[in-house]
């Protein structure tokens, strides 16, 4: 039976009851597991088992990069689907994220919709905005959902647009400003903002107040500071952010200790971000 609960409500239980703000990129390289979990039926599905089971008590979501079951094609995205099964049966009340950056005229948009709502079963998914709200309103009809627009994204040729002036100011101002006050009618848009830019993240944070959440990618590996984060993206009530690390957690080690490593790195960071919460 598919979870109807509204993204919103089972993320804050999450954040709640966890306490953190942390979200675990579900991302297996199968080039880089261990090798006992590589030489399996479902290598990938395996893996995200263990570092699932070994973390769920530390996150407040999952982020699952489609890109990385794509790569293996119908057996990749069938443990696409399985992981999704697995979080959800085994761990209800923790949101999953389904990174795949969509957007397409809205006819194609139901097609998406399909896929990653009624056939995965994720609770929120990425979003591009750069075909404007009424190609997205397929999307943005479904009130239970988490919808996640890119608005100042963590790499370093971001600005290549995001920075182009318009109406006087950043583009990427811009589609913060348009997704809070025209988009986000149902109270279940977030943003997606680059820990590796927290000067713009604080002004994302000015233009929307404490009433969205951002998802920070960047953190880690890319070099965003957690601290930086924190400062410049938390709301009043020291939350309003889902921070994202993939490879610094679950590859933390490629022995058979990995799902125990992943763990520990999860747990420094939960400590790092609640230092300044």
């Amino acid at each position: 039976m598919i979870d109807k609960m509204r993204f919103a409500k089972k993320l804050a239980s999450a954040v709640a009851n966890n306490n953190s703000l942390l979200c675990v990129g579900l991302d297996p390289d199968l080039a880089k597991l261990p090798t006992s979990i590589a030489r399996g039926e479902n290598p990938l599905l395996e893996f995200n088992k263990a570092i699932v089971d070994a973390t769920a008590d530390l996150v407040c979501a999952y982020k699952l990069n489609s890109a990385m079951y794509e790569a293996e094609g119908s057996h990749g995205i069938d443990q696409l689907k399985q992981t999704s099964v697995y979080v959800t049966s085994k761990y209800p009340n923790i949101p999953i994220i389904m990174d795949a950056k969509r957007a397409d005229i809205g006819n194609t948009n139901n097609g998406y919709i399909s896929y990653t709502f009624d056939y995965l079963n994720m609770d929120a998914v990425t979003l591009h905005p750069y075909l404007g709200g009424e190609a997205l309103q397929p999307f943005l009809d479904l009130k239970e959902k988490g919808l996640i627009i890119l608005c100042r994204t963590s790499n370093d040729g971001a600005g290549e647009f995001q920075d182009l002036i318009v109406k006087s100011e950043p583009l990427y101002q811009r589609v913060a400003r348009q997704v809070s006050d025209k988009w986000n009618e149902n109270n279940n848009c977030l943003l997606v903002i680059g820990a590796t830019y927290p000067e713009e993240m604080k002004i994302i944070r000015d233009i929307v107040g404490d009433n969205m959440t951002f998802l920070v990618p960047g953190v880690g590996v890319q070099g965003g500071s957690v601290a930086d984060v924190m400062k410049a993206g938390a709301t009043s009530g020291g939350d309003g952010l889902i921070i994202n690390s993939s490879r610094g957690i679950i590859f933390a080690s490629n022995g058979d200790d990995f799902a125990e490593a992943a763990r520990n790195e999860a747990l420094k960071l939960v400590d790092e971000i609640n230092q300044y919460r």
